[in-house]
């Protein structure tokens, strides 16, 4: 029975110690002193809220990108957070908030090293390539905060590293285990990347792009052909085969991450399921699915609207603010400022707040009642009605007379009779646009409802112009006569519903029935709330304010920018965005190299004349096509952004940049320095450039770290560039 102790189990492992000790390098550069300062600083005041709202489940909106960041942030919360003049209360886990970021950095340094290898370069340029990471101040004050930069980064170069792991399977072992999991990591990781901020779409598309070329090169690849022409000797087992690599490509790089992305949203969504301060900028429908808030409000209203219901009607589109529509006792001007008359009927605007004038009654033409009849008959789509203001009980209408501010459109009004020859025309033709057949009723808050006057066809439409004083600056309403689709700002939905029972009209103000619960919830499909979530964080635009420290992408190259992420008031302690001037003007003089080499190289090969290997020539592309590519698509984009722009959006492209550094160095020593002296010369050059960069790390580690503190005098020496914004405290 003991026979098996008379051989001793043993187990070998390789352990690559230079992965250990760029990872014990990479922790303690980035860790250092991590709760320093124990203040907000910069975004992390925006981030910071959005993790308390996460604790608290209180539903938000981020218009800079999707949950999954946010989300991975909360994770190190472990109670809400409290600001007191920009600093963490006491209960607050700083050390736990900044563990994500801070790990997330000290791994790119090993990631990039691997990249390289796998990449089929030199353990030294490898190393050169970790090293440049590792000193790289503006990547360690990113990852060293509250911020979302470095890990964005982090699963940006996780899925290159994945990729090219799977594709050197590629050539020797299709389908295995360790084929599949570098190939579903490899959409992981994009996943994650776009998850995180919307910039890891651009490598995301580069390395579909990728994957694209090398799936169209195995289309051509002989061997496989080959392959299957030995193994069954018929033709279709090569289509077989390359249709089950498309289906493995296609499975991991596409149908994997779109589930991860939506599962994103889905556990957003139901993490954060109480009403918030962003409720006001989603539809009706969405604000009704979360507790509290307007559901608090609309439970136990009735479903469908029917004649005689009292109604408050919100604009789908909800800009420039959320409004109802809505109505008061006021004129409008006999004569505007510009000359033009008006109808001098009672003013129809849109107005931005709950209001008790924003209620109307849904009146059947055909009969006088304002109640709903027992049982109720409701409103369904191409049904005529009346809407007949609550509170002063004038009829919503329109003629034939210019809007105050849009002078092609129609004017909205109340009607008054002034016994003059201008008859009401009051009839609206209700369309429920999102209705599946042409029965539907008219149903609360689900409905997307527009109106059409009868008699001429104008289209009840928010312009979105804010009227003058006469107006109280509310929002103009329209009526669009030539209207074709259905713009968002023609549209209407009930939001407050309730069935009328009084005919008097003082008691019909104050009456509040409530009558039997129509849970309106549990029809929005978590589809239609993802579908919506992802057009507001899309299409929401904050105010465009200059900020001190936005900047342009032409900035970002030469580094004329910088910014001051914190600054403390008594002993002018600071922390700065900035980066390893010496790191940033290699990676432009090494990018202008590779770029001027490979179309001397591309022209050279055109003439038939090889200036390098083979080999040599399709490591210098691969490896170029993805620094340079990745560069690329990470920095030209931003040129047709319009929103305010930041230093710290480089910095993905930076880093590929950096990665390019040794593949061109080592490409210059192995094929331009052709003898032994020029490769020794070089080399001392590479030598004495890395002890260049260490010096230029450690001569700004203070405005990286907070720390040491430095006197006036060498903040001056630190502003190297005019136009960096070194802050000098004033005694």
């Amino acid at each position: 029975m003991l026979g098996f102790l008379k051989q001793p189990v043993v187990v070998t492992a390789e352990i690559n110690m230079n992965l250990v000790a760029l990872t014990v390098m990479g922790l303690v550069n980035r860790f250092w002193a991590l709760s320093y300062p124990r203040a907000v600083v910069f975004d992390e005041v925006y981030y910071g809220q959005f993790v308390s709202l996460y604790m608290k489940r209180i539903f938000f909106v981020d218009d800079s990108g999707p949950p999954f960041g946010h989300m991975l942030l909360a994770f190190g919360g472990r109670a809400p957070l409290n600001f007191n003049l920009g600093k963490y209360s006491m209960n607050v886990p700083i050390w736990s908030l900044r563990l994500l970021p801070a790990l997330s950095g000290a791994l790119c340094v090993p990631l990039a090293y691997q990249i390289l290898v796998e990449l089929h370069f030199s353990h030294c340029a490898a190393f050169g390539a970790a090293l440049l990471i590792l000193f790289e101040n503006s990547l360690i004050t990113q990852s060293r905060l509250m911020l979302l930069e470095s890990v964005l980064i982090f699963f940006i170069l996780l899925a290159i590293l994945s990729y090219l792991k799977f594709y050197n399977l590629q050539k020797c072992s299709p389908f295995t285990a360790g084929w599949w999991f570098w190939l579903l990591l490899t959409g992981v990781a994009c996943s994650c990347a776009v998850g995180v901020k919307y910039m890891g779409l651009f490598t995301y598309m580069l390395l579909l792009a990728t994957a694209g070329v090398h799936f169209w090169h195995l289309i051509g690849d002989q061997t496989l052909s080959n392959l299957c022409c030995m193994t069954s000797g018929k033709l279709h087992h090569l289509s077989v085969s390359v249709f089950c690599h498309l289906l493995a490509r296609g499975l991991t790089l596409v149908v994997v991450p779109v589930a991860m992305y939506l599962s994103f949203f889905y556990v957003h969504l139901t993490l954060l399921y109480r009403s918030g301060p962003h409720d006001q900028i989603m539809t009706s429908a969405f604000q009704a699915s979360l507790e509290g808030g307007l559901a608090r409000i609309t439970q136990g209203q009735p479903l469908e609207v029917a004649y005689g219901s009292q109604i408050t009607l919100r604009n789908v589109l909800g800009k420039p603010v959320p409004c109802w529509l809505h109505s008061h006792k006021n004129t409008y001007p006999i004569r505007y400022e510009n000359g033009r008359g008006s109808s001098h009927q009672q003013q129809v605007t849109c107005y931005p707040f709950k209001d008790v004038n924003n209620w109307w009654i849904v009146k059947d033409p055909g009969m006088q009642q304002l109640v709903v009849s027992n049982p109720p008959r409701p409103v369904r789509h191409g049904h005529i009605v009346q809407l007949v203001h609550g509170i002063t009980t004038r009829y919503l209408n329109t003629h034939d007379v210019a809007a105050p501010l849009s002078p092609h459109s129609q004017e909205i009004s109340c009607y008054i009779d002034y016994n003059i020859s201008m008859p009401a025309q009051n009839l609206w033709r209700v369309e429920i646009v999102n209705r599946e057949s042409d029965t539907d009723v008219w149903k609360t808050i689900l409905s997307e409802v527009r109106f059409v006057h009868v008699n001429t066809s104008a289209v009840l439409k928010l312009s979105g112009a804010s009227l003058p004083e006469w107006g109280y600056r509310q929002l103009e309403i329209i009526g669009e006569k030539l209207s074709k689709g259905y713009h968002q700002s023609m549209l209407w939905n009930v939001e407050e519903h309730r069935y009328g029972k009084s005919q008097e009209q003082k008691e019909r103000e104050v009456e509040l029935h409530s009558p039997t619960q129509a849970d309106i919830s549990k029809n929005l499909s978590f589809m239609a709330r993802f579908t919506e979530l992802q057009w507001k964080i899309l299409t929401l635009k904050n105010e465009d304010t200059e900020h001190k420290y936005s900047s342009s992408p032409l900035d970002w190259i030469t580094m004329d920018t910088n910014i001051a992420y914190w600054f403390h008031p008594i002993s002018g302690a600071q922390i700065h965005l900035i980066g390893n001037i010496l790191t940033w003007a290699s990676a432009n003089v090494a990018t202008l190299v590779y770029v001027c080499l490979f179309l001397w190289y591309l022209l050279r090969r055109r003439r038939k004349i090889c200036d390098i290997p083979e080999d040599a020539w399709r490591l210098w592309v691969s490896a170029g096509g993805l620094c340079v590519g990745g560069w690329a698509v990470n920095y030209f984009p931003f040129f047709m952004m319009e929103k305010t722009l930041f230093l710290y959006h480089y910095l993905p492209a930076l880093t590929f940049q950096i990665l390019l550094i040794p593949v061109v160095l080592q490409h210059l020593t192995d094929h331009l320095c052709r003898s032994q002296l020029p490769k020794n010369m070089f080399s001392a050059l590479i030598v004495a450039w890395f002890s260049s960069i260490y010096l230029v790390y450690r001569t700004f580690s203070p405005l990286t770290y907070g720390e040491p503190i430095l006197s006036a005098a060498e903040l001056r020496a630190l502003r190297w560039k005019d136009s960096w914004d070194i802050l000098i405290r004033k005694h």
